[in-house]
């Protein structure tokens, strides 16, 4: 999957905390002054990049010496780019069958996520099969089926009431005898703080490794971007149940919180692969760092 996303849509994407930020920093005016790098500080950490790496950036740009808000701007751009993960921000998608588990809380995308990259995968020319895991609820499965009929690719599903870890198991076997190429798993939305839960989660990763040796190739964490930095802790606890490859942000176009990315990345050191731009089919991209950088200073 191509990283190259045109600096317009990040502009789109990040202009409600481009209009925070820049704003804000207009009001501190030029770097020269005196308090600049506290009300930049203070910024930032409104920004939702929390205090302790606020500060650093902050102190970053201060010793880069810009001499106006432009030349702070930029510095900025690359503070926060060396802050985000230099982990790869491409797919694993080299086995065949790839396998790519989907997880995190209730509401936050994950279905809409699956539907909205098998799309985009069978666009690319790859033959995937969602496996509609989320066996606990029958209008989770119906929904992952719709999605998969709106992207016009083939689904597997788990008996509603049965265990999610036997669907994954089943879904992955019969996407092997099928010559699907990769398999796009939908599990059941839960908490973090919910131990029987991850427990769970854990065996579907287990299984999935029985099923195929070396999957799941990517554990894919979605997070709804409008909560902000509170989607650390739940970063946190999906990652001790199933170590995270990679975040999805999900509804990005809707968030004012957009700083929180660049946090959740430097805290983690897991990067985020794909964002949700929109409500549409092909709303759905590559995260470009350097690109959603620039756009929240208004310097792309």
């Amino acid at each position: 999957m191509s990283n190259e996303i045109g600096t317009g849509l990040w502009g789109r994407v990040a202009a409600r905390t481009r209009g925070f930020f820049v704003e804000g920093l207009r009001g501190a005016g030029t770097p020269l002054q005196p308090g600049f790098y506290d009300h930049l500080e203070e910024l930032l950490v409104a920004g939702d990049l929390g205090p302790a790496l606020a500060e650093r950036i902050a102190d970053g740009v201060r010793k880069r010496k810009p001499g106006t808000l432009e030349m702070a701007l930029a510095c900025l751009v690359a503070e926060l780019s060396l802050a985000m993960s230099a982990a790869p921000r491409s797919l694993n998608l080299s086995a065949n069958p790839a396998v790519v588990l989907f997880y995190g809380i209730n509401g936050a995308g994950k279905t809409t996520t699956v539907g909205k990259l098998a799309h985009r995968l069978k666009r690319e020319g790859r033959k995937p099969l969602i496996v509609a895991a989320d066996t606990y609820r029958a209008a989770g499965i119906e929904q992952a089926l719709a999605w998969a009929e709106r992207a016009g690719v083939p689904a597997f599903a788990g008996k509603p009431g049965g265990d999610s870890a036997a669907a994954v198991f089943d879904g992955i076997q019969a996407a092997a005898g099928r010559g699907h190429d990769t398999v796009l798993v939908d599990t059941a939305g839960r908490l973090q703080t919910q131990q029987n839960l991850l427990a769970e989660l854990s065996k579907v990763g287990r299984v999935a490794g029985r099923a195929l040796p070396g999957a799941p190739h990517e554990s894919l964490l979605v997070l709804d971007a409008v909560l902000g930095q509170s989607s650390l802790s739940q970063a946190r606890g999906f990652d001790a149940a199933l170590p995270l490859t990679g975040l999805v942000l999900a509804k990005l176009d809707g968030t004012a919180k957009g700083g929180s990315v660049v946090a959740i990345e430097g805290a983690l050191g897991v990067p985020v692969k794909l964002a949700g731009v929109g409500e549409g089919i092909d709303d759905l991209v590559p995260f470009d760092p350097q690109a959603f950088a620039a756009s929240l200073f208004g310097t792309a």
